[in-house]
C-alpha cells in the first residue's frame, strides 16, 4: 500500500486568471501524469453571498480519473486534491487575480 506524502506548502504569485489556472492546469495534470495538451481544464466559479470568491478547477483523464483544485481568494491559497479526493498539495498566493474575473472567463 502506498501512501501519499504531501508536498510542503509554497508560495507563488499571480497577476492574471489566465497564469493561475495555467498553472493549476499543469499541476493538477502532473499529480496524475496527464499530457496537459490532451487534458482540457475545466472551471467553475465559487460564490459567497452573490459575489465571486474563486474558482474550482478539474481535469478528467482515463478511467474516470478526475483531479480538483480549489483556489479560494479569500484564503490566498489553492488546495490540490487527487483523483481519491485526498489532498495533496496547498499553495500559498503572494498575489492574486481579482475574484471578479472568475465569473466573466470561467469555462
Amino acid at each position: 500500500m502506498s501512501v501519499v506524502v504531501p508536498a510542503p506548502p509554497s508560495v507563488v504569485a499571480f497577476a492574471t486568471l489566465d497564469d493561475l489556472a495555467a498553472f493549476v492546469h499543469l499541476t493538477l495534470c502532473q499529480l496524475d501524469h496527464l499530457e496537459p495538451t490532451q487534458t482540457p481544464l475545466r472551471r467553475v466559479p465559487l460564490t459567497r453571498h452573490r459575489k465571486p470568491c474563486g474558482l474550482v478547477f478539474h481535469v478528467e483523464g482515463p478511467r474516470l480519473l478526475r483531479t480538483s483544485a480549489v483556489w479560494s481568494a479569500d484564503d490566498s491559497r489553492i488546495i490540490f486534491y487527487n483523483s481519491t479526493g485526498e489532498r495533496v498539495r496547498e499553495v500559498r498566493l503572494s498575489e492574486a487575480p481579482d475574484p471578479a474575473e472568475t465569473g466573466k472567463r470561467a469555462a
